[in-house]
């Protein structure tokens, strides 16, 4: 019996953890809104292209991550040796998968990105980081988007 729980756990373990981690990444697009964005007024200025610079945008640490990591983890500790033996292999390893789960729930949510600095038609030098979507170069015409919290974005 234990020999058809263990594949099966693991699978199932596996299949939540891709499941979450790929609703996570929180985009960082000119392109896409948010619900509380949708249908609300921005501020819009207009200014040139001054510089464009390449950045990476950290991933996502909500801890969906962490949970799935520990769970598999903890399901492979299990598995090995027995009384306090497994006891101290199921803690370890579901600490290891915590760990590991962390780190790729981060590294699968990192993006390139871009640092778009804007001279604004009054005078004002702004700078704007966003993801690498739209393709954009000094000199280009563009807009700057502002939402009442501040979010910014820049949009041809």
């Amino acid at each position: 019996m234990k020999s058809t729980y263990f594949p099966a756990a693991l699978w199932l373990a596996a299949l939540t953890m891709v499941t979450l981690l790929s609703g996570c990444p929180a985009s960082m697009s000119a392109s896409d809104y948010s619900r509380e964005q949708a249908r609300s007024a921005q501020n819009v200025q207009s200014g040139i292209v001054q510089s464009v610079r390449e950045v990476r945008i950290e991933g996502t640490r909500s801890g969906i991550g962490t949970l799935a990591g520990g769970a598999i983890g903890g399901v492979l500790g299990n598995q090995i040796g027995a009384g306090t033996g497994r006891t101290l292999a199921t803690i370890g390893a579901g600490l290891a998968g915590a760990a590991a789960g962390s780190a790729v729930e981060e590294g699968t949510t990192r993006q390139r990105g871009l640092e778009v600095t804007v001279r604004l038609d009054n005078g004002r030098t702004v700078a704007v980081t966003q993801a690498a979507d739209v393709s954009l170069v000094p000199g280009d015409r563009v807009r700057v988007l502002t939402d009442r919290y501040g979010t910014a974005r820049i949009v041809r």
